[in-house]
This record gives structure tokens, sequence and C-alpha cells, in this order.
């Protein structure tokens, strides 16, 4: 068991939120129960989690996107006031982590990608160091690493092919929304950049600068993080801890 304000106080620090400008608050953002026993975590703070928390009598749920975001007017109507209402009846906290559970150089995102990829990252790159470049343990062409990526992740990539038959040796990731870091990971020296979603300029830039890109999927590639950091919080507290893994298609 272990304190509400135990657990924030830990996570702050470990992840070093103060560091990051991010889209939405990071730590508690719905107070429940003083004491906490079991934390289940998962990827958003859907409807379909916070229902399965109930259902598992968790104390807690720590996830990756929480339920406030830069824009929304504050006014707590329709889904969002369903899951809040949710929350609170049932003295459920909420603890939500963005861009510095994508940084965390060991239980972050991006640090767990990379242990299911089997790539050693060496270097940052993107806004705030989010992204991760380094090498594959061994070389990979780029047919083998969307095969990889396939199988890892259970889907299979959109892959924009860049210079046909070449040997990746530095390979840049960063999951989720980071199309727009691409770029930058060209300019860190990547041959491959691996993220979530492409947009319409991606696939011109890969074939004019011979760089491939793979866009996996938001979800799926942002799935390693919330499990990582809920067992060693888990562990650090002595707490119960589930992973429950909502499908998202996106």
């Amino acid at each position: 068991m272990a304190s509400r304000s135990d657990i924030e106080t830990y996570l702050g620090a470990l992840l070093d939120v103060g560091k990051f400008r991010d889209y939405g608050p990071n730590g508690l953002q719905i107070e429940g129960k003083p004491e906490v026993k079991k934390l289940v975590s998962g990827v958003t703070a859907s409807r379909a989690l916070i229902e399965a928390a109930i259902e598992q009598q968790a104390d807690a749920i720590l996830v990756h996107h929480g339920l406030f975001w830069r824009g929304h007017d504050g006014r707590l109507t329709g889904w969002l006031k369903a899951r809040v209402e949710l929350l609170m009846a049932h003295g459920i906290n909420l603890y939500a982590y963005h861009l510095p559970l994508d940084a965390h150089h060991e239980y972050g995102n991006n640090a767990q990608l990379g242990v299911q990829l089997h790539l050693v990252p060496d270097g940052r790159f993107g806004e705030q160091d989010i992204g991760f470049v380094g090498a594959p343990v061994q070389p990979l062409t780029t047919d083998a690493l969307k095969t990889m990526l396939t199988h890892r992740l259970g889907r299979e990539p959109v892959m924009v092919e860049g210079r046909p038959g070449v040997t990746l040796q530095r390979i840049a990731w960063c999951t989720g929304g980071a199309q727009g870091y691409f770029e930058s990971a060209i300019a860190a020296g990547a041959e491959a950049y691996i993220t979530g979603e492409i947009s319409e300029p991606q696939a011109h830039l890969a074939r004019e600068t011979g760089v491939a890109f793979f866009a996996c999927g938001h979800h799926a590639t942002e799935r390693y993080g919330a499990p990582a950091l809920g067992a060693h919080v888990a562990e650090k507290f002595g707490l119960e801890h589930q992973f429950i893994e909502i499908d998202n298609p996106a």
C-alpha cells in the first residue's frame, strides 16, 4: 500500500515532469482514494479502460494519454463527464504522463519500443529530445525491418521505402504521432525512421532523401511504456499491478 501523494511525488521526480512543455497536465489528474493497493496501467484513459479497472477493483490508473488536453474549454459534459463520473464514483486516482513517459530512458515508450525491436539507442533528436536514434543489434534491410515490426507489433506497418537494398545500421524512432520529427531524424543520420503515424509530406521526404519511413500505428507503438512504468511503481511501493490492453486500430 502507498499513499496517493507519495506515488505522484515519486513519478514526478522519476520522469522529470517539470522539464517538459506538454499538451496537457502531467501527474494526478483525478483525485481518488488516499491509499493505493492496486494499480492498473493502460495506454489511454478511455471509458473502456476505466470500466475494466473498476471491475478489477483498482485504486489507481496510470496512463500515457490522460483526460485533459490543451484546447479543452474545461466543461465536464458528454464523454468527458462520463469518464470523470466513473472515476470519482469509485474513488479511482488517475495518473497521466504524456511527453515525460515518451522520453524516459528506461520505462518510456521509446525506450521500451527499442527493447521490443532490439534497437540500442545512443542519441536523441526532435523537440525536447523525445526521439531516440541508434543501431539495431544486427543490421537489417528495410524488408527485414518491416517483417520484424509486423511480428512484434501485431500489425503490418505502412512503409515508404527509401534507398532500395540498403542494409540499415542507423535507425531512429519516436512513438505515437511523431511524423513531424522525420526531418530531425534524417538530420540525426537515420537510414530509417519508425513512428506511429504518417502524413502527406513524409512519403515525399522518404523518396527524395532515401530514408525509409515506417508508420506502425499510434497505439501499437505506445503500449509498452505504461506497463513497464506501472510494474516498476508496483515493485517500488509493494502494490498489485495489472496492465489492461484496450485495442485501438489507430
